[in-house]
């Protein structure tokens, strides 16, 4: 029997399926600051990628298309099986996926374009529940890291919280010493992903991302195509618009500390 947190079957039916809904970003700390905007993200079964790159002709895996999914954009970048990478750090952990699924939630390129500020792994086990979630995060200096969180409850109102130390350096207007709240509704018909970024005295940022599941055809690329027709670029356009914001807002710049 599936647990609180398992996808059913008939929601993701498929082995790609597209998320539209809105991003937001809000500062309450030492400024006020706040955004949101449309964004479409990619649903994809790292095991059924070959079924993934039939579904649309606008649509190819680890090939040129008009929207692609290219497994060197992820994990180590080296081109080699995301899953077998996922499973791999998966076994680290003590935590068996054999039999499982791993979906992996992320924009997909445009026009051979993509920059991911947050890509999120949703790993089951083979009983249908959800066992371990992967948020990997990068910068726009080029660098990757991925926070590596086993789900402890899966049932606990419908969500899954979890807590992380901030490791990495991503936002220049940003201080390390702070923590992560990571609030997440798995994909289903929704997806629904909230972070609280904290310190000592509390909250200082929250960003979320809820989205509606969309079947990938090529008539909804078409019709994201036309409605987010600059999507992948937008999303570092908007990155670097907001620091600016910020900077013209006298936040403190936060220098990026020597990082392997």
């Amino acid at each position: 029997m599936l647990q609180p947190g398992a996808p059913e079957r008939t929601a993701i039916s498929f082995a790609a399926a597209l998320y539209l809904g809105r991003v937001m970003h809000a500062r309450m700390r030492p400024v006020h600051h706040r955004f949101a905007y449309r964004v479409m993200s990619l649903l994809i079964d790292l095991d059924r990628l070959d079924e993934a790159d039939r579904q649309s002709r606008l649509f190819g895996v680890n090939r040129a298309s008009v929207f692609s999914f290219h497994e060197c954009d992820h994990g180590k970048r080296d081109g080699a099986s995301l899953s077998s990478h996922v499973r791999g750090l998966a076994e680290q952990r003590d935590i068996d996926l054999s039999g499982g699924r791993i979906l992996l939630l992320c924009y997909p390129r445009l026009f051979g374009y993509v920059f991911n500020p947050l890509s999120i792994y949703f790993c089951y086990g083979s009983n249908g529940n959800l066992a371990l979630l992967i948020y990997e995060v990068r910068n726009t200096f080029g660098e990757i890291h991925s926070y590596i969180l086993p789900v402890e409850d899966a049932a606990a109102g419908g969500a899954i919280r979890q807590c992380q130390a901030k490791e990495f350096y991503v936002s220049p207007f940003m201080e390390m010493q702070t923590q992560y709240r990571f609030s997440i509704a798995p994909p289903d018909h929704q997806v629904k992903v909230r972070i609280v970024q904290s310190d000592e005295h509390g909250a200082i940022f929250t960003a979320a991302f809820s989205g509606q599941r969309r079947p990938l055809t090529s008539r909804s690329l078409l019709a994201t195509l036309v409605t987010l027709p600059l999507l992948t670029f937008k999303v570092v356009a908007a990155i670097h618009w907001e620091a600016i914001r910020l900077w013209l807002k006298n936040v403190p710049y936060v220098p990026r500390p020597n990082q392997r």
